[in-house]
């Protein structure tokens, strides 16, 4: 599978704040950011537990909204809410998020069912076997060691090539072996598609995979922008890095 030619689209967040009320008071996460997310580029967000990372995910990929400012895609058709490019955008959860009555197989092949397409189970097939796990399509979660149920989770996530990948601590949950086999799995598979991969973690390892880093630290967000050897694609579009800045209150 080869890298699409016109994998250029990014995605905008435009002064964007999220807060939300606790107790009759008012907590900010962050406020007034604006970040460019690029394909064909990694990113890890890093911080400590309750600063905001999980929380900036979910509004990169279009699966919250913020208290204010605005998410957009830029593209090829223009500028579009993330609402219409949901078929462009893959979540990989911490928890896995499989259903427990179905196989890896049916797990995999239900995001295309939906999608109503008649290749499902051979495409779900391949993105398993892809990942490691050909000889356990038929197992349930329930069957399956944390890693593989990872893996299963990475293959559902691809399996319809989204151009942007989201992960909300890949190997948070996992030995340090399964750990390295699914970052390997998760970069290796973004770099074969030109994907954006953006990754929140606590691990140290798996953030000096990505090619730039995000950091909470004491309220406060900025890129700890470098280039790392791991490159997304053989060649990289350099022209976009002066546009992916952080600003913050």
């Amino acid at each position: 599978m080869s890298v699409s030619k016109v994998n250029s689209g990014f995605i905008q967040l435009n002064n964007v704040s999220q807060s939300f009320t606790s107790q009759g008071q008012q907590i900010t996460l962050f406020s007034q950011l604006d970040i460019a997310i690029h394909q064909r580029r990694s990113y890890a967000i890093t911080g400590p537990s309750g600063s905001g990372k999980s929380s900036l995910l979910t509004l990169m990929s279009g699966l919250a909204q913020p208290s204010t400012g605005s998410c957009q895609y830029h593209g090829v058709k223009g500028v579009q809410p993330l609402s219409e490019i949901r078929d462009k955008v893959g979540f990989i959860f911490q928890q896995f998020h499989l259903l427990p009555e179905l196989t890896a197989l049916h797990n995999v092949a239900l995001p295309l069912k939906l999608r109503g397409q008649r290749d499902a189970t051979k495409k779900a097939t391949e993105w398993l076997e892809k990942v490691g796990l050909g000889n356990r399509l038929t197992h349930k979660p329930a069957q399956l060691s944390g890693g593989e149920q990872q893996r299963v989770a990475i293959a559902r996530a691809l399996v319809f090539e989204p151009e942007f990948i989201f992960a909300d601590e890949p190997t948070g949950n996992l030995d340090s072996a399964s750990a390295k086999e699914v970052s390997e799995i998760l970069f290796s598979c973004c770099q074969e598609r030109g994907a954006a991969l953006v990754m929140v973690t606590h691990s140290e390892s798996l953030a000096a995979q990505a090619q730039q880093v995000l950091a909470f630290n004491e309220g406060k967000l900025a890129w700890a922008s470098r280039e790392n050897s791991r490159a997304m694609t053989a060649t990289q579009t350099e022209s976009s890095a002066g546009s992916e800045a952080v600003q913050y209150a």
